[in-house]
């Protein structure tokens, strides 16, 4: 019912997790990542506790396998689940259960990894990661790219009804945490649109929280 990918960017070390699927909210039961820590996805008849438990291994200094290795000896009926994984040094493990559902697959690559459940063919976590590879600027352009790109190569095998991107950098909370929870339009598209209008902004909704004082001003009407 899904496909995503974790990924690492090699130049500022921030992490980002981006999803989409045929189901509701997926980013909001799906996605986790931690500043300095890592990124997870947690997927396929969803098991949210397992996010946080391989980005606690990871912090207590595993790396990506180990926190895999971890999930599954740890795991509830872990046969039905496909975990993600990348870790503070760009290394990524995946695991994906045998009762995953229908078409269901993996990639990795350089600071990133792609799954996905219930996919149109097995390319689409490959073409997920050769977009991101591929793709410049900052790490929420590249996850958008790469999410569009595992759309192109077929997705899933209906059609997708939600979508999401997380960031985190350097702050113990998202620096963005976009979602659209269902559409009968496209989920990713409009997550693309949101970020458009986040990314100029993102910088100094970091900074209010830090320092208001120090802040730009909100542009809104009755700010002087």
């Amino acid at each position: 019912m899904t496909f995503s990918l974790v990924a690492r960017c090699a130049d500022t070390g921030m992490f980002g997790v981006a999803i989409s699927s045929s189901s509701p909210a997926v980013a909001a039961r799906c996605s986790y990542a931690r500043a300095g820590v890592g990124a997870v996805a947690s997927q396929n008849v969803t098991d949210p506790t397992l996010g946080p438990f391989a980005l606690d291994l990871m912090q207590g200094g595993m790396s990506a396998s180990e926190a895999i290795a971890g999930v599954r000896d740890q795991g509830w009926h872990i046969a039905y689940r496909q975990v993600l994984a990348i870790d503070r040094q760009g290394r990524t493990a995946i695991h994906s259960g045998p009762k995953s559902l229908g078409i269901w697959t993996q990639a990795e690559g350089v600071n990133v990894a792609s799954g996905g459940n219930l996919l149109a063919n097995d390319g689409v976590p490959g073409d997920i990661v050769a977009a991101f590879e591929a793709a410049q600027g900052h790490l929420g352009d590249r996850l958008i790219a790469a999410l569009r790109a595992g759309l192109a190569a077929g997705g899933e095998a209906g059609p997708v009804h939600s979508a999401g991107m997380m960031l985190v950098d350097k702050v113990n909370w998202p620096v963005a945490d976009l979602r659209c929870d269902w559409t009968e339009d496209c989920p990713i598209e409009a997550v693309a649109t949101a970020w458009e209008v986040y990314k100029p902004q993102l910088e100094a909704y970091v900074q209010r929280a830090l320092d208001p004082t120090q802040a730009p001003s909100y542009g809104v009407p009755g700010d002087e």
